[in-house]
């Protein structure tokens, strides 16, 4: 059989390399967008608050989960969820948050959210958040993803900014 070199010229041989390590990089590639963070924004806090939360929507490609959040603005960082326990609305927080393949979740006040526990420094409005989110695949393969997230008025009920009360309509 002959050798791979002798085949081929060098300028085509090098081309056919190229392709080969592009189509073998390819599924890495591809794997590397694990999540899709859309919206995020953390809750403004007043000068003696030391907790505060923060939301987005995740859309992962593929079966994953959130398995933990970080961030240098606060001692403790935890996944929560909120949810009705007979007549009352009880907080609690979650091991992991399932990321069902191409299908939205929403972290929004009143469900999921992010909590910042132990906050060094009040976060104000036009403040950026870093958080390091940690998602783990179907295979136990961990992935992470930095984001700086905005921060919105402690009023704030979405990432949206608030429209000023002169545009305000009923």
């Amino acid at each position: 059989m002959p050798k791979f070199e002798s085949i081929l010229p060098p300028s085509i041989r090098t081309s056919v390399i190229a392709c080969v390590l592009t189509l073998a990089l390819a599924p890495m590639q591809a794997g590397a967008q694990v999540v899709t963070i859309t919206d995020p924004w953390v809750r403004g806090t007043v000068a003696e608050q030391k907790v505060t939360g923060a939301f987005m929507t995740l859309t992962a490609p593929g079966e994953s989960r959130l398995v933990e959040v970080r961030s240098p603005v606060a001692g403790t960082v935890e996944i929560h969820e909120m949810k009705m326990d007979g007549n009352v609305m009880r907080m609690r927080p979650i091991r992991a948050l399932m990321l069902p393949p191409g299908k939205p979740v929403e972290l929004r006040p009143g469900g999921y959210h992010v909590m910042l526990m132990d906050l060094k420094k009040p976060l104000n409005a036009g403040d950026t958040v870093p958080l390091i989110l940690t998602v783990e695949g179907p295979d136990w393969k961990r992935h992470t993803v930095n984001v700086d997230v905005p921060v919105r008025a402690l009023n704030a009920t979405t990432g949206t900014p608030a429209q000023p009360a002169a545009e305000h309509k009923h």
